[in-house]
């Protein structure tokens, strides 16, 4: 049998048209690879949060030409008066800046800088709030008489005082009522972090594992 040219041209587009249903096939059925589970534990799930915070920090600090060592404290923090405060119930007051790379971080993850840092300096307090609280019950203002009066190094004193047991009796309670108080603020904490773990996950799952010879990471 002969073939010539023109024989061998179409049987290659025969082969070509025959391949690309195939190829499409295999197009339409492909799945991405699954996204790694989510941490279950809230150890797990602030190790993410931290190992994404560091990443955009070190970028924010190259991007700016401030990395250091040691990285330059004010583009780190931010500078000037902060824009962000509030006082808690036991009279300390908490700031932080806006401008600084960790607050830019800080929008990455959690979307509102300003929401976060309310309910985080908030829910991070809720305990020594309590502790506080405990002062208005007469037992236990005694019991820190007891306490004040004791060396620091008398631990049988200490231990006489009662101090330490009437707070584990009574904190609970008070602790319970602390949290149905800031209960928005839990709620807004809840959220935002749940939001930080999602966006963690997509940062660090988007980075490159494997580099090529002669091309380091930025």
């Amino acid at each position: 049998m002969k073939i010539n040219a023109s024989s061998v041209r179409a049987m290659g587009r025969t082969v070509v048209a025959a391949a690309l249903p195939v190829l499409l096939a295999a197009a339409c059925t492909a799945r991405p690879h699954p996204a790694p589970p989510l941490p279950a534990t809230e150890r797990g799930r602030s190790d993410l949060i931290a190992t994404a915070q560091q990443v955009l920090v070190d970028r924010c600090l190259h991007a700016r030409g401030a990395a250091g060592p040691p990285p330059r404290q004010e583009v780190l923090f931010g500078t000037g008066p902060a824009e962000l405060s509030i006082t808690l119930t036991t009279g300390y007051t908490v700031r932080a800046h806006t401008d600084g790379c960790l607050a830019e971080a800080h929008r990455y993850l959690y979307g509102d800088q300003k929401r976060w840092f309310r309910a985080e300096v908030t829910v991070n307090n809720l305990r020594p709030e309590a502790q506080l609280g405990l002062r208005d019950d007469a037992d236990y203002r005694a019991a820190l008489s007891r306490r004040a009066a004791c060396d620091d190094h008398d631990t049988a004193c200490i231990r006489a005082s009662g101090l330490k047991a009437l707070r584990t009796r009574l904190e609970p309670a008070r602790l319970a009522q602390v949290r149905a108080k800031h209960r928005d603020d839990l709620i807004t904490y809840d959220r935002l972090r749940d939001r930080a773990v999602q966006r963690a996950a997509g940062l660090l799952a988007d980075r490159p594992t494997t580099q090529r010879k002669g091309n380091p990471s930025s």
